[in-house]
């Protein structure tokens, strides 16, 4: 007889519940690099080509999808260049393009705010340093983090809602703060790796891992779990929640048969 989702999750919290700090890390590693083979393609999903570009986009990616950011993006970048085509930008024609991205008014201020001060105090170059970036309007530590990895490779993890997400369910943190969870995994996985990890996470948050129903039985992670059960164990169940343009090939390394995998699935846009 199989057992229930809730017995299967109920052994493997028993199973993790006497782990010490030194197993956390050593299973945490593992687990990071479970992640590295599972989602080879990760990267920064916002288009950029210079550090001003990707401070604006992860700015303009707030409460929005990286897709939609991405659709908007070439006509912000079009029209501004500098930090002095924000600062001296006409408030209405900003909102206009910046309009489909939700929350278009606080964006517009932020970037108007954010081009003024690095006119201002930092002769129009967006600064290299953690500290120096959050001092800027819209730019907060999750910003400061993907700026810093990305667009000057200096090792960052970003705390989003899909990293604090799976963070808990890994067991890795017992934490809703983003500074404490971004603390606590630097302590359990090498610096080299932090900005890496970030993506990979949320790759795997987006594409197996969701909020409501996990993919439980297509997760190459279920043996290293404490939340294994959560969303379904059973293949073609798990297989139908895939998402992404790698869907079928993520059901394969689970040593899941790819054709329970639903075309639909190959396509589906990314949720924030």
């Amino acid at each position: 007889m199989t057992p229930s989702p809730a017995a299967v999750l109920a052994r493997a919290a028993k199973r993790f519940a006497g782990e010490t700090p030194i197993g956390r890390k050593r299973r945490a590693r593992k687990m990071a690099r479970e992640l590295a083979e599972t989602h080879p393609d990760a990267h920064c999903e916002l288009d950029f080509t210079n550090p001003l570009e990707l401070a604006v986009a992860t700015i303009l990616s707030a409460q929005t999808t990286d897709v939609r950011v991405n659709e908007v993006t070439p006509r912000v970048f079009k029209r501004y260049l500098t930090p002095a085509d924000y600062a001296s930008a006409e408030r209405s024609e900003m909102e206009e393009i910046l309009r489909p991205t939700g929350f278009f008014r606080a964006k517009t201020d932020s970037l108007i705010k954010l081009g003024q001060a690095l006119v201002e105090r930092y002769d129009s170059v967006l600064p290299a340093k953690l500290d120096d970036l959050v001092s800027l309007p819209g730019i907060g530590r999750k910003t400061a983090n993907v700026i810093l990895g990305n667009a000057f490779d200096v090792p960052g993890i970003t705390v989003d809602t899909h990293f604090r997400r799976l963070t808990n369910r890994f067991g890795w943190v017992h934490e809703d703060d983003p500074v404490k969870i971004e603390f606590a995994v630097a302590d359990l996985i090498e610096k080299r790796d932090w900005t890496m990890l970030s993506h990979r996470v949320i790759f795997h948050g987006r594409r197996v891992c969701h909020a409501r129903k996990p993919a439980c039985g297509a997760c190459t992670l279920a043996p290293m779990c404490p939340s294994y059960g959560t969303g379904p164990t059973d293949a073609a169940g798990a297989a139908r929640l895939l998402k992404g343009p790698r869907a079928r090939d993520l059901a394969i390394h689970a040593g899941v048969d790819p054709d329970l995998v639903p075309a639909a699935a190959i396509v589906t846009p990314e949720a924030p």
